[in-house]
C-alpha cells in the first residue's frame, strides 16, 4: 500500500495568522509549518496542494496553515460535465493547470465587477455566500520555485481565485467584502470556529513545549 501524502492542518476564522500581512520570500528558503519539520519551499508547495486536494478547494494561501509568506497554490479543474456525467472522478485527475506563485503581484485589468459566483474559503468551512465583488480580468506577476519570473492573465472564476487568495496575503477574508448583516447571519457558526481555532493553537503550543522537552532531555 502507498503512503498517504501529508497534509496540513487549515488554520480556521479566528485564527490571528490569518489577519497578519505575509512577508516576502525567496524560492530557496527553508520553511518550517508549525507541527513539521523544516522543508523546503517546493515540498511546501507540494503538501499545500495535497491539502488543498483533501480539502477539495480550489486554492490555499500560505497564511492557511501557518505560513506568514507571500506564497499560494492554485488550479484549474476540468469542469466538463458531459464527460464527468455518471462517474466519481478523483480530483487531482481532473487538474488542467497548477499554479505555484511566490510573491504574487495582482493588477485589475478589467475593473468591471462581478458578484454572482458563490465563494466560499477552506478556512471557513461551510460558509458560501454570493456578492463579493470581483474584477472580472487580473494580470499575476510572480516569481515560481525556480525562481523565474512569470506573468498570467486570467478572466472570471479564475480571476476571482486568485484575488481571494491574494487577499490571504494581505491578512483580508472574503466575509470583508460582504455587508455586515451577511456576516452577523453566521455568527454563531463563526464564534465556534474562533473557540475551535484557539483549541488548535493550544494544541501546536503543547506540542512545541513537548518536544522542547525532548530536545532538552537528548542534550542531558
Amino acid at each position: 500500500m502507498s503512503t498517504p501524502a501529508p497534509i496540513y492542518p487549515i488554520r480556521l476564522y479566528g485564527d490571528p495568522v490569518l489577519r497578519r500581512k505575509a512577508r516576502p520570500l525567496q524560492h530557496t528558503d527553508t520553511l518550517q509549518v508549525p507541527g513539521f519539520a523544516p522543508q523546503t519551499l517546493r515540498e511546501v508547495a507540494d503538501t499545500m496542494l495535497e491539502t488543498m486536494f483533501a480539502a477539495r478547494g480550489v486554492g490555499l494561501a500560505a497564511p492557511q496553515v501557518g505560513l506568514g509568506v507571500r506564497m499560494f497554490v492554485a488550479v484549474e479543474y476540468d469542469d466538463n460535465e458531459e464527460e464527468n456525467e455518471g462517474k466519481e472522478t478523483p480530483l487531482k485527475s481532473r487538474v488542467l493547470r497548477e499554479y505555484v506563485m511566490l510573491n504574487p503581484k495582482l493588477t485589475v485589468i478589467n475593473k468591471k465587477k462581478d458578484k454572482s459566483e458563490t465563494e466560499g474559503c477552506l478556512s471557513i468551512p461551510d460558509i458560501y455566500e454570493e456578492g463579493v465583488p470581483r474584477a472580472r480580468a487580473v494580470r499575476v506577476d510572480y516569481t515560481d520555485l525556480e525562481g523565474q519570473a512569470q506573468t498570467v492573465e486570467a478572466e472570471d472564476y479564475l480571476a476571482r481565485v486568485f484575488q481571494h487568495e491574494n487577499d490571504h496575503l494581505d491578512g483580508k477574508l472574503f466575509l470583508d467584502h460582504l455587508p455586515q448583516d451577511v456576516v452577523n447571519d453566521h455568527r454563531a457558526a463563526l464564534l465556534a470556529m474562533q473557540r475551535q481555532a484557539r483549541l488548535n493553537l493550544d494544541r501546536l503550543a503543547q506540542q512545541a513545549r513537548q518536544g522542547a522537552e525532548e530536545h532538552r532531555d537528548e542534550r542531558l
